[in-house]
């Protein structure tokens, strides 16, 4: 896997810098390499991270280039290092925000916040539409000035499948760059969940793997727990199950109710999914069987 956004011909400097991510096989040589591609081009390294999982063998690195780099001369001796390793590798270029559909349903707090933290300046992205399945959700979008996108549907039978294609069709035409699922209460189909593999996160409202599916808090409450939870993760065909980006945790004792639990729960998750998104959007999470990498 490859991607890169245009570049320059000769060097040139970037008011920030930009990020490069790595993932293939663990073998020597990998680190001094990538250093001397950088050094080459006339790139500095402003931050490296590094991981190594021993049971997989894979090597995973992010680096942050800033300086006048030769892009052009940068590629061939990338080239050269991708087909010597085996690597799969992204370039992100600063410049552009990134477009961001967010979709509820009928609770809002989620998306609520992440319109807020948009706002406010503490997610530098563009909500390209809010996308719902109720009417509820329009005076939300309203107030924040994003367009807002109703696909509404029963749930069963041939109503589901006109929802769902809403949904898709929707996506598509919007064509953001992250979907994230901020309480929107469906269970998506596998050809959505295909199409927006590694670039849809969704928000559980429990400490996955434990409770997944539907009312977490009640079952919690039900077990007695002492540490409720929340997970924002990368969405597959199999329900709650994605790669983990960030998780959330709060106490809570044999006094709460479950309305105690479910207030609890709801800061953590807002946090939690506002966690991920800005993860992912700085490109801190590398994915392998299942699991993440996450350059926090």
């Amino acid at each position: 896997m490859a991607t890169t956004s245009s570049t320059p011909s000769g060097p040139a400097a970037d008011p920030a810098p930009s990020v490069l991510t790595l993932q293939c096989a663990d073998q020597p040589g990998i680190v001094a390499a990538v250093a001397n591609l950088i050094a080459d081009s006339g790139g500095n390294i402003a931050n490296a991270d590094q991981h190594t999982d021993r049971e997989s063998s894979v090597f995973l690195q992010r680096i942050e280039v800033d300086g006048p780099v030769d892009w052009a001369a940068f590629d061939r001796g990338l080239a050269e290092l991708v087909e010597r390793f085996g690597m799969q590798w992204a370039l992100h270029r600063p410049g552009t925000r990134a477009r961001v559909a967010i979709a509820c349903s009928g609770e809002l707090y989620c998306a609520a916040d992440l319109l807020n933290r948009v706002e406010l300046g503490e997610l530098d992205i563009d909500v390209v539409a809010l996308v719902s399945d109720k009417e509820a959700a329009a005076p939300l979008a309203a107030r924040h000035g994003v367009p807002f996108v109703h696909v509404g549907g029963g749930l069963s039978g041939e109503e589901r499948a006109t929802q769902e294609a809403a949904f898709a069709s929707a996506l598509d035409e919007l064509a953001p760059d992250l979907v994230v699922l901020a309480r929107y209460m469906r269970i998506l189909p596998e050809a959505i969940t295909v199409a927006w593999s590694g670039r849809m996160i969704n928000i559980h409202h429990s400490f996955l793997p434990a409770f997944p599916g539907a009312k977490p808090y009640h079952r919690a409450h039900q077990r007695g727990v002492k540490l409720i939870g929340a997970t924002a993760h990368y969405v597959t065909a199999e329900l709650d199950a994605g790669p983990i980006i960030a998780q959330g945790v709060a106490t809570v004792t044999h006094r709460d109710e479950v309305e105690d639990l479910v207030r609890k729960g709801r800061d953590v998750e807002r946090k939690t999914l506002a966690d991920a998104v800005r993860l992912h959007l700085e490109y801190r999470v590398l994915v392998w069987d299942n699991r993440t990498c996450v350059f926090a």
